[in-house]
């Protein structure tokens, strides 16, 4: 408990503190740069807008709407080809389209335009509309559940929505209690036990929520047809493995109406009905994208035009829409998301050296922020992602191909958590195609899978069929022929997310649903990628098949260094072919399982195991192991072909092995090392930590670490920084 409170209080600092520098910066923003022209609620589109309040007269003030401003701005530009500033009061701006800003709104040579929340203000985008002319439902509703009858209240609508709002955000959607398809099912037909689903009426509106074969994956498919009498379902849209294996619901039907804050759709009739859980106002979203910022995509060509040197500051966004899947939608990895997909509030399509800063996401069903295809140079910092039905931030290149153009971006300070709370799949950080990045200092937590990945294509697909799943996105035209029997060599310049810096990032509490994830994750994305002095603690959900940090099969030439992986339960670090693993701090990995760092696929040559220490508390631990360890050693491939992993083939020395409950374990792990020739000079010993149950991973003074070469860590550099008001210096 005393634990969970520092937690808690950290957590609560870091907000405090963060709110705090927000207003500062705010502050310091609005005194270096005069506004050029003010949006308010009570403003009009009539008025100059170079006011920020309206005269005494009434006849002048500034404007009532976003799109005013942009098209005003566009005029400034010709006559004031320097910053350009648009203040936006406190107040909530509705949207029944998405605010589109092009290349016309591109600020000139190394000018910016920027979109700004008034001092002290804040102004909310949404596309909400609210839902008038309820009445109680006084008549016996056919299907509703009895418990319901009487407390639900219907409304006329218009339209299809998939999600609701209230003022505590997204209200839950009735869903049926959980079933397992049969095992007949696949990727288009669903097998139910008798009584699951029904035929009916409004089919249209129906969606199953499944879980596939696969541990990674969640898909919400709309219903295309139910036979009951034969017990099959049919869905619209392909699921991404067979709908077998785990559990599955259907969403939006009466019969599942059985809680408050529950409602139901049918578009057929034109009504919404709702067990109110309060008597705050309603919303429906119109938009999935409430902003979005696009040049001149050429999508198969080689060259695109950017919208240069926008910046949005200080705004918060709300009500957006959740995303379907379609049948011609390109998965990226695993259908975590999609390849060039409207789906997050502020997207960026063909940006370069654009802003967004201190700015509040919250309450919509699909992501955040995108930056997709032709993103160069954009700064995404100091941003607040919350209660997000999708991810948290994207970094979405161009698929496998020649043309490497999403790279240089800065995603810094940001703190994320509850993202993924409608499709689990989808992470805090997702960078995919996208290369030369800096990731740093961001607080990611409470997501259902994945905190962050750096991702591009799994080998293998660059020789499969045509499917949604990674080989849509590759670019055929430019990756050509390859050759009979490719190898990494012959594809690594198309995977595009190298050499990108994970630095100083805090991930917590993620994992939290879905299983065969992890805190940090690497598949299929270049050379070059650095991983270091990130603290990704206290995995704990109940899944058992999770890693800290993991570089997956086919990954290469990573680096992971001066990480603390905490409380992670089921694995440490999963560790793969030639990367480095080099003054890591693993304690306390979680069992069942409870192994502290795995190496899987080999050649194990050119991989390191330097300066790592491995600390545990109880005596319920594995420090290593390799293939075959507890069966007998195996030699050559593995099972799917592989080449084994050794410790014996790769550079493992002055490490710290440590088990403060049985001093046996760490003996015998370190005698098995140096029995195939490795580990000489590394030692059974306390570390010395200064107080590991407050989470100080520093050294005592008279550390064995210390003497050995092995740098501290300092956890209290890692995370949300609050130092420094000015945005403009924190970003340096």
């Amino acid at each position: 408990m005393i634990k969970q409170m520092i937690r808690l209080q950290r957590c609560l600092r870091y907000v405090g503190a963060l709110a705090l520098a927000f207003s500062l910066m705010g502050s310091a923003f609005a005194a270096r740069v005069a506004a050029d022209f003010y949006v308010s609620p009570q403003g009009s589109d009539a008025w100059s807008g170079t006011l920020a309040e309206p005269s005494a007269d009434g006849k002048d003030g500034p404007f009532a709407s976003l799109q005013r401003a942009r098209d005003a701005v566009r005029e400034l530009k010709r006559s004031k080809p320097t910053d350009i500033v648009v203040y936006v009061r406190g107040g909530t701006y509705p949207l029944d389209e998405t605010l589109v800003f092009g290349l016309e709104d591109s600020g000139l040579g190394d000018s910016t335009i920027s979109y700004a929340a008034y001092p002290g203000e804040t102004p909310v985008i949404s596309s909400g509309r609210e839902i008038k002319g309820w009445r109680k439902v006084e008549r016996p509703l056919p299907g509703l559940p009895q418990e319901a009858q009487g407390k639900v209240w219907e409304a006329e609508v218009s339209g299809k929505f998939l999600t609701l709002y209230d003022e505590e955000g997204l209200l839950p959607r009735a869903r049926s209690e959980s079933f397992k398809p049969l095992k007949e099912s696949n990727a288009w037909e669903l097998r139910f036990p008798k009584g699951a689903l029904k035929e009916w009426d409004n089919i249209e509106d129906v969606e199953i929520f499944v879980r596939p074969t696969r541990d990674w994956i969640v898909n919400m498919l709309p219903l295309a047809s139910v036979d009951e009498s034969e017990g099959v379902a049919r869905v619209a849209v392909q699921a991404t493995y067979g709908m077998t294996r785990h559990g599955a619901w259907v969403e939006n039907v009466l019969e599942a109406l059985d809680q408050p804050g529950e409602w139901v759709l049918n578009s057929k009739l034109g009504k919404v009905y709702l067990w109110p859980r309060g008597d705050s106002p309603v919303v429906a979203p119109q938009l999935l994208e409430l902003i979005r910022v696009e040049g001149k995509i050429d999508k198969e060509g080689p060259t695109d035009v950017p919208v240069r040197n926008l910046r949005f500051s200080g705004l918060t966004f709300k009500h957006g829409e959740r995303y379907t899947l379609t049948n011609e939608d390109a998965g990226l990895q695993h259908d975590w998301d999609m390849l060039d997909k409207d789906n997050a509030v502020l997207r960026l399509r063909g940006a370069e050296n654009c802003v967004i800063e201190r700015c509040h996401f919250l309450h919509s069903g699909s992501g955040a922020i995108r930056v997709d295809l032709h993103g160069i140079g954009n700064q995404i910092s100091n941003n607040r992602i919350e209660y997000m039905g999708g991810g948290g931030i994207l970094l979405c290149g161009y698929g496998p191909g020649t043309k490497d153009v999403n790279k240089g971006n800065l995603v810094y300070n940001n703190y994320i958590h509850h993202v993924g709370e409608i499709y689990w799949q989808s992470p805090g950080i997702f960078l995919w195609q996208s290369g030369e990045n800096r990731v740093a200092n961001n607080l990611i937590h409470d997501t259902n899978y994945i905190g962050l990945i750096v991702s591009g294509c799994v080998i293998r697909f660059f020789d499969m069929p045509e499917k949604r799943e990674q080989v849509r996105a590759i670019r055929k035209h430019e990756v050509g022929k390859l050759p009979k029997d490719f190898e990494f060599a012959d594809v690594e310049r198309f995977l595009h997310s190298r050499n990108n810096i994970i630095e100083y990032n805090e991930i917590h509490h993620v994992m939290k649903e879905l299983g065969d994830g992890n805190g940090i994750y690497i598949r299929g994305a270049g050379s070059g990628n650095v991983i270091r002095r990130n603290y990704v603690h206290h995995l704990v959900a109940a899944t058992n098949k999770q890693s800290g940090i993991r570089t997956d099969g086919g990954q290469m030439d990573t680096l992971i260094a001066e990480n603390i992986l905490y409380k992670c339960k089921s694995q440490g670090m999963t560790l793969k072919l030639n990367n480095r693993f080099e003054n890591n701090i693993i304690a306390d990995v979680i069992a069942p399982r409870g192994i502290y760092m795995k190496i899987v696929e080999g050649p194990s040559t050119g991989a390191s195991n330097l300066r790592n220490i491995f600390y545990s508390t109880l005596d319920d631990c594995n420090f290593l192991t390799e293939p075959g360890d507890g069966g007998g050693r195996l030699d050559g491939e593995d099972s799917r072909g592989r080449v084994n992993a050794r410790f014996a083939d790769m550079d493992s020395d002055f490490n710290i092995f440590y088990c403060k409950a049985d001093p046996s374990i760490a003996e015998k792990t370190l005698a098995k090392l140096q029995s195939d020739g490795v580990d000489a000079n590394s030692r059974v010993a306390d570390p010395l930590f200064r107080d590991l149950e407050n989470e100080d991973f520093r050294f005592r003074p008279n550390s064995p670490a210390l003497k050995m070469g092995i740098v501290e860590i300092d956890v209290s550099e890692i995370g949300l920084r609050t130092e420094g008001a000015d945005a403009y210096t924190l970003l340096d």
